[in-house]
């Protein structure tokens, strides 16, 4: 598991672009048959991937949490963006489908991995804060989020958001999760861009296709600055930092929050004309 300390404002706005990738860029943690992990210092939050493909691959005990087990005193958001999967957690088994979630709380001692089908296999992204309180462990479908459809195809931002774990869906101790998927022709996340101080946020990339890429802005309002970001890579926004991106070609993220509060609409807006 790498760890990845915070940077500050000042220090964001003087990076290289290979400064800035090695500290906000997740670039490899989908791999076959493994399951990896990056720690970061905002929130306290770590961001992880595993591929199962030859048999299951449960979650380890790292001694840098100086846990007896990983959800000692954490909880984990797990969403599918591969094939058909299953999650097991403490005996109980639940099979999530592409855009799918599994939450699993606080206390869960054992958690394994694994691919229906290992030659489509599941692909499981995993993001997981410091929890105070249990809460059920629960599977979502991607019908059970209500989707909802916003944007236009005029603004390049017609895309259908499906809200997992928040104040109005799966409950959890401060863990906020869910996903966004752009429509054919549309490429612009989160335009107007918006910060929330009381919460850092990760978005991970996929279904993006293969030779394209989404550029990500982030930084501060106005000292912005960019990733250009692959398939299945991910990328960890400091509270202070907007978090925007538009791609060559339409694709989907999943967004995960940790921190002050579980409102999903919790943020402060930026306007257009206000970014440099």
């Amino acid at each position: 598991m790498q760890i990845r300390f915070e940077s500050s404002r000042k220090e964001v706005a003087q990076m290289d672009t290979r400064t800035l990738r090695d500290n906000f860029l997740v670039e490899n943690i989908f791999v076959d048959g493994e399951i990896r992990f990056v720690y970061s210092h905002y929130d306290r939050v770590i961001i992880g991937g595993v591929i199962p493909t030859a048999g299951p691959v449960s979650l380890p005990v790292y001694d840098s949490l100086k846990a007896d087990f990983f959800l000692e005193r954490r909880e984990i958001g797990i969403i599918n963006i591969g094939g058909e999967g299953k999650v097991t957690a403490d005996g109980q088994s639940f099979e999530i489908s592409k855009l799918g979630c599994v939450y699993l709380g606080k206390g869960t001692r054992e958690v394994a991995f694994e691919s229906i089908d290992p030659a489509n296999p599941a692909a499981f992204y995993l993001l997981s804060a410091p929890a105070h309180h249990t809460y059920p462990n629960t599977l979502y479908t991607k019908e059970d989020a209500t989707p909802a459809t916003v944007g236009a195809s005029e603004t390049s931002n017609h895309r259908t958001i499906y809200k997992y774990i928040h104040l109005g869906g799966i409950q959890s101790s401060q863990l906020v999760m869910g996903l966004t998927v752009l429509q054919t022709g549309s490429v612009w996340n989160t335009m107007p861009a918006h910060v929330h101080d009381r919460r850092m946020e990760a978005y991970c990339y996929f279904d993006v296709p293969e030779n394209q890429r989404v550029l990500h802005l982030m930084g501060e309002p106005s000292e912005t600055r960019h990733l250009w970001v692959a398939n299945r890579q991910a990328v960890i926004s400091p509270p202070w930092s907007v978090h925007s991106g538009c791609g060559t070609a339409n694709y989907s993220f999943i967004w995960g929050m940790a921190g002050e509060n579980k409102d999903y609409t919790d943020m402060d807006p930026v306007l257009i004309g206000d970014l440099k």
